[in-house]
């Protein structure tokens, strides 16, 4: 038989063969898809079952409607319908401050250092020697809050502490409340009250005594300020209230509430790898209108300030200001004029010079101490009474202990010197121990 006769006759049985292996290919693909289906669908519901699994527990979890919830920053809340972040904060403080003189009966000096009270001449304050004050005055309470907007966050803060009028020491010590912080914000703008942008808050030394250092910059007053930030830093302008306070060739103060411009200050503020720095200015008019005393006249006066916090070894660090101009009694903290009237009703204003420099240690992480040094020199008009103050120093070095968060104990000597125009001079020495927690 030819080979092409048996080709032919091969021929169907290959065909048979080919079918019969396309057939079983087919049905085994047929079975892989088929456990495949049946796989997916079973996947599918494990994750059907978790997903409403996952709504239950959401469901249950969730809030009432009228519940109290966490806010967007820490330790703040949010009340009912509200996307505003409420903070409450402060501190309890007691102050047991034991002086070397005192300045008299219920008398705030006793409280907080001023060095305006110190009795100058050799027998002065004889009668008000070693005398122990305790009082709470210092605590505080504060609520602040934000809330978004296409704007970014509106954010208030207000806070009141307990050295307002005196209250009765014998009975009831029901001191009143005192505004100390009250003001808003949004992006750069800030309108309220706040410390004075001729300020660099955080070169303040750490001190128990709340009135601080000589030649501290220190003042708490309304405001419309704009700060903006840049590489390294942040400059701000503001108009401040212009109130301002005189004192006549006696020796008598009086208040000057005549003021027409606001008091215009600025400051830029740098952020280095050397430390914090700021420099700041202010430009104001002091202006008298008065039938008694009589007295018309104005003038213009400002200051310039140098600040810095400078890290050290470890934690510690070194904080300094120097500040210095004319009639810028009230950036003083208050302690001395702003200007003077003469016998013609005439406007002079004193040229006034002063700063401190600071160092604090950390001993361990709980335990530190700070050593503040602080000077002020005013140089009066001649025809100045001689009662007026023409330099103080300060002197702080304390010891505070924080063996838990959010708690200070501590203890402080604090030395004071005054001297007046006729060369009369007073010291005072007070030890100064307090227990703080803060909320």
């Amino acid at each position: 038989m030819s080979s092409s006769r048996q080709a032919l006759r091969l021929r169907p049985l290959q065909l048979a063969i080919a079918a019969l292996l396309a057939a079983s290919t087919g049905l085994a693909h047929a079975d892989a898809l088929q456990d495949l289906t049946i796989k997916v669908e079973a996947l599918q519901k494990e994750i059907d079952n978790l997903k409403k699994q996952q709504t239950v527990a959401a469901t249950a979890n969730a809030a009432p409607a009228n519940a109290v919830t966490g806010g967007a920053t820490k330790g703040s809340f949010k009340l009912p319908g509200s996307d505003t972040s409420v903070t409450l904060g402060g501190y309890v403080k007691l102050d047991a401050i034991y002086n070397s003189r005192s300045a008299g009966a219920n008398s705030g000096a006793d409280q907080s250092f001023d060095p305006t009270s110190i009795a100058v001449g050799p027998t002065a304050g004889d009668n008000e020697r070693r005398q122990l004050t305790l009082h709470a005055r210092q605590s505080r309470f504060f609520v602040r809050t934000a809330t978004p907007t296409t704007y970014g966050d509106v954010k208030t803060h207000v806070e009141f502490d307990l050295f307002g009028s005196s209250g009765n020491e014998s009975v009831s010590n029901s001191h009143n409340l005192r505004l100390r912080h009250a003001y808003g914000t949004i992006g750069g703008l800030l309108a309220g009250q706040t410390w004075s942008n001729f300020m660099m808050v955080s070169a303040g030394p750490e001190t128990l005594d709340f009135g601080g250092p000589v030649g501290q910059t220190f003042i708490r007053q309304s405001q419309l300020r704009w700060t903006q930030p840049f590489s390294g830093g942040q400059w701000s302008v503001a108009l401040e209230n212009p109130e301002s306070g005189v004192t006549l060739a006696n020796g008598t103060g009086f208040r000057a509430d005549d003021d027409r411009l606001p008091d215009l200050t600025a400051n830029v503020g740098f952020k280095t790898s050397y430390g914090e720095f700021a420099l700041a200015g202010v430009v104001r008019q002091i202006r008298t209108d008065s039938a008694t005393p009589a007295t018309r006249d104005s003038r213009t006066g400002g200051g310039i300030a140098a600040y810095g916090v400078i890290p050290v070894v470890g934690s510690d660090t070194v904080s300094f200001t120097v500040a210095g101009g004319n009639g810028i009694g009230r950036y003083w903290g208050g302690i001395v004029t702003d200007g003077f009237v003469d016998a013609a009703g005439r406007l002079d204003l004193p040229q006034q010079v002063g700063g401190f420099v600071s160092y604090r240690h950390f001993w361990t992480p709980q335990l530190r101490s700070t050593a503040a040094l602080g000077a002020l020199r005013v140089s009066n008009p001649g025809f100045a009474a001689t009662t007026q103050t023409r330099r103080m120093q300060s002197a702080h070095l304390n010891l505070i202990w924080s063996p838990v968060p959010n708690t200070n104990v501590g203890i402080e000597y604090i030395y004071g010197r005054r001297e007046v125009e006729s060369g009369l001079t007073g010291r005072l020495s007070r030890l100064q121990a307090s227990v703080q927690t803060s909320f």
